[in-house]
């Protein structure tokens, strides 16, 4: 059992049959006389992502959630759905587009470094390696005198991810691409 006293940014609690983690919380002390110490809560459902603030009683006790994050990998993409594979049981499983959202601009066959997040042993999403190597498919030529300093120039990727990156990048070369930002970190193999 957990209890508000063991609240910590990061830690996963079920409320009511949901695993949520906490991102934020603080202690409230009471004006008054005899009643308890309020814990103000920000939580992010795992299942849906979507954030809410709850507020608890001091002591009050919750379950740990059956929660799970195992190595994986991202197999292919079939009709709506995205196929993995658990690399902790070979188990493979297909998580839709709706689940997998945005992400998908990082998912390229044979991916590897994938976390499976599984809720009571059912998959419910993923968590990307913070960088990924895609390739430049389009951007404009390299303007003759230029620096790394000059105004970024915007590239597609093999994924259809669009960003912006140096000058110096041309098409067909390979770069890292940060997968919380989207930012263009390096060239590839740097």
């Amino acid at each position: 059992m957990i209890t508000t006293a063991d609240f910590k940014k990061g830690l996963l609690v079920e409320i009511d049959g949901t695993p949520y983690m906490i991102t934020d919380f603080t202690f409230q002390s009471p004006s008054a006389r005899g009643t308890a110490t309020l814990v103000k809560v920000k939580l992010k459902n795992m299942l849906t992502k979507q954030t809410l603030e709850k507020t608890f009683k001091a002591g009050d006790k919750f379950n740990e959630p059956n929660f799970e994050s195992n190595p994986g990998q991202f197999l292919y993409k079939e009709g709506n759905g995205y196929v993995f594979m658990d690399l902790s049981t070979y188990e493979q499983f297909s998580l839709s587009e709706e689940v997998v959202g945005e992400k998908a601009y990082f998912l390229l066959d044979g991916l590897e470094d994938v976390k499976i997040q599984l809720f009571n042993g059912e998959p419910i999403g993923i968590e990307l390696p913070p960088a990924v190597e895609l390739k430049v498919i389009a951007t404009e030529p390299a303007i003759k005198g230029a620096t790394a300093a000059a105004q970024m120039k915007p590239a597609t990727l093999e994924t259809g991810l669009q960003i912006h990156v140096p000058p110096y990048i041309e098409t067909g070369e390979v770069v890292r691409v940060d997968t919380r930002t989207k930012a263009f970190i390096s060239r590839a193999g740097k």
